[in-house]
This record gives C-alpha cells, structure tokens and sequence, in this order.
C-alpha cells in the first residue's frame, strides 16, 4: 500500500454545505469549457451536472467534519484531468462495499460512455446537490442513490455495518459503508447483471467477484485496493 494513503474507521460523519467561490473554476473557465467539449467529442452522453467536493477536512477522534461547496462537473474534470492543480481541495465520496455471504466483494466495471470507462469501483459517485439535507450533506443517501442507481439493488435488503470506513488517498476521500448481503456472489452478481441488462445506458458494464488479494485490477483505483487489502490483512 502507498505511504500516502491511510485506512481509518469512523465512527460518525459531520459534512457541512458552506458554498463558495472555487477560484479554480472561475479563473480558468475558458479552458474548463473548451476541455470538456473535447471530452463530450470522444463521450457524448457526458453531462456537466452539480457536484460537490470539499475544501476543508479534518479528523476529530472518531468524527470525520468536512465542508463541501459546489462546482460543475466540467471543472471537476479538468481539475482531475489536470493533476489536481488546486491541492487544497478534496472528493469525499460515499461508496457501498457488499460483502456476499460467501465472503466476495462486487465491483462494477464502468461502461465505456462514461468519464472513468474501463475503471473498476464500487457502487460510488461524487456527492451532488441532492444530498444537501438542511444544510449538511448526507453520504448516507448519496450511498443509498448510488447503489440503486448502478446496480439496482436497494440497501435496505442488506445489513449495514456501523460507522464508515475512510480511505484517505489525497485526494480522494471515499468513505465506505460495509453491505453484507445474505446472497452468495454468483446470485447477487447475476440478479444485478439482468438489472442491468433493462437500462438503455448502465452506468455499469459488468460486474466482477472478487475473494482476495489475487484478485486485486490494475483498473481498480488506489484507494479501492487500499480498503481491499486493509479488510484481508
């Protein structure tokens, strides 16, 4: 596992909505729009929608507090694309790991239409609007939209473990919530993969079973490994 990335249990999440400006937005708007285009070029079905990322975060005991403002899609991309040129901000994302009864993790491989085609992730996806509840921002429903959204599988049919787990892989925060399923990996897989098969566009192309360390994809992204490899230590 790489020095910079750390694996930490919390026990309760306090996110804030406090919007502002993001200066490297604005000041490179230009160049923002004109890279999105060529990306919309290659993926036409890419949509410059609301997101939220973090601008402040810091661990207190076992509370994780973040503050969250609000940019688009576009500029999140390019900030990505780019190197991560403004180093003071952060994605912190909710994302379902399940756990199937016979002990294997489901990963989705992401579809060729989308902005991370080929990558393999679990249920996840940078939090937007629609979870800002009163202010504060909820990974709870973003985790639970997700889930739905890209397997078809409500989380309430799972048990939940308490808490989250934190994978800290600047700058990427993806917070876990553990799902135990009561089916075993074939099952789950191939009700999900017939789920799939009804949506003109899944986010999903295919879903891959995975038991241990062996195997762990080059297409999984550092801070999916990091939890796999934390959970079979």
């Amino acid at each position: 596992m790489s020095e910079r990335i750390s694996v930490v249990h919390i026990d309760r999440l306090d996110l804030s909505f406090a919007p502002k400006p993001w200066e490297f937005a604005d000041r490179r708007r230009a160049e923002i729009d004109a890279h999105f285009a060529g990306l919309q070029r290659v993926r036409p079905a890419l949509w410059n929608g609301r997101v939220l990322l973090t601008y402040e975060h810091a661990l207190d005991g076992g509370v994780f507090r973040g503050a969250y403002l609000e940019t688009d899609y576009a500029s999140f991309l390019a900030w990505r694309d780019w190197g991560y040129p403004d180093t003071g901000m952060t994605d912190c994302f909710g994302a379902a790991a399940v756990l199937t009864s016979d002990g294997a993790f489901l990963l989705g491989i992401m579809g060729a239409h989308t902005a991370n085609a080929g990558r393999i992730y679990f249920p996840c996806g940078t939090p937007d609007p629609r979870d800002i509840v009163d202010g504060r921002v909820d990974l709870d429903a973003s985790v639970r939209r997700e889930l739905i959204e890209e397997t078809g599988l409500d989380i309430g049919e799972f048990e939940s473990e308490g808490g989250w787990t934190a994978v800290l892989a600047m700058p990427f925060i993806m917070q876990v919530k553990l799902l135990r399923s009561r089916q075993d990996a074939a099952s789950l897989r191939r009700w999900i993969i017939q789920n799939l098969a009804g949506d003109k566009q899944p986010e999903f192309a295919d879903i891959r079973i995975v038991r241990s360390l062996a195997d762990l994809d080059p297409a999984m992204p550092d801070f999916i490994q990091a939890y796999l490899r934390d959970i079979w230590k």
